[in-house]
């Protein structure tokens, strides 16, 4: 799988299917956050969330097999934290 492939599909799950499914970024991680903040005591920002999943997708690429879905998704994390992370986007969340 080459870069622009990649790129492609996690627009595709990023832009497409997964908001289909679980709402828009800023909502669903949002949601994440607030969740996780509670049970670790301290505040998470929804761009935490997704800088957090990055690295687990990290973690996933370094210490298994090959998956070709880990790098999709780990591009289409940083493109959700890219997004969640602007001034216009966050809204003084942090």
């Amino acid at each position: 799988m080459n870069r622009e492939a990649t790129l492609k599909e996690a627009h595709k799950i990023v832009c497409e299917g997964r908001e289909a499914d679980y709402g828009s970024p800023e909502q669903n991680f949002a949601v994440i956050a607030r969740l996780w903040s509670d049970y670790v005591g301290y505040p998470i920002s929804p761009t935490d969330v997704a800088v957090m999943m990055a690295l687990l997708k990290i973690a996933r690429i370094r210490n298994g097999k090959f998956k070709e879905d880990n790098f999709i998704d780990l591009a289409g994390y940083a493109a959700c934290a890219a997004e969640l992370a602007t001034p216009e986007t966050t809204m003084g969340v942090r």
